[in-house]
């Protein structure tokens, strides 16, 4: 896919699924191609201890990113990359503004069978959920996005192209999504930062509590 931006996504976090709403907002603004690939979480921290390391509950919570992108990795292989956007669009409301995320993690063994056939995805893609020969295409994905952007980062990292030359970042992160009018002005600022070839990081530790209830609209 010949993308302006290409977008690595992991649908249960709700940083990324911010950052996304402000570049689905700008890439119909501008005309802009995005290309929605993926990074699991799960898999980035699969060489870490989740027992000791991580807050109760986070295997089945990375666990369930990992299950929805076998599926969007299964509909990609058999339909290519178009409906991408909008499985992301679908999959992430539903657990960060519609409240669906329960719903998910009590069907999480099962690969939420019936979750994904409410959503509208096809018989033939759910047992794609628990099939973990996708994990190998996953994993090649996310070693892709930290190839570009060095390890210890996270999600989202968003890649942008200008005059031939690619740069790649960990972010941006943000707590809101911006108002339309304000979209492109940050989307513009971004864009010069990000593709500067001499633009290495710029970052801080204080973050506002993610404003998710609002991302849709």
């Amino acid at each position: 896919m010949d993308a302006d931006v290409e977008f690595f996504w992991d649908p249960v976090c709700p940083w990324a699924w911010l950052t996304s709403r402000w570049v689905a907002l700008v890439a119909r603004q501008r005309d802009l191609r995005v290309d929605w690939r993926f990074i699991s979480l799960r898999l980035l921290n699969e060489h870490r201890d989740y027992a000791t390391e991580f807050p109760a509950g986070y295997p089945e919570v990375h666990g369930t990113g990992l299950k929805l992108l076998r599926v969007a990795a299964a509909i990609r292989e058999v339909e290519g990359p178009a409906r991408m956007g909008e499985l992301y669009t679908t999959f992430g409301g539903d657990i960060h503004v519609r409240r669906r995320r329960k719903e998910l993690l009590e069907a999480y063994e099962a690969g939420f069978p019936d979750y994904l056939r409410s959503v509208g995805i096809e018989e033939r893609y759910l047992g794609a959920a628990n099939d973990d020969a996708y994990d190998d295409l996953l994993r090649a994905e996310k070693d892709e996005a930290l190839r570009r952007t060095g390890k210890d980062v996270g999600t989202p990292i968003l890649s942008f192209r200008r005059d031939g030359i690619e740069q790649s970042f960990f972010g941006p992160v943000i707590s809101e999504v911006p108002p339309p009018e304000r979209a492109g002005v940050l989307w513009d600022a971004m864009w010069e930062l990000a593709t500067y070839p001499g633009f290495a990081e710029l970052k801080r530790s204080l973050r506002d509590e993610p404003k998710l209830a609002t991302s849709l609209d």
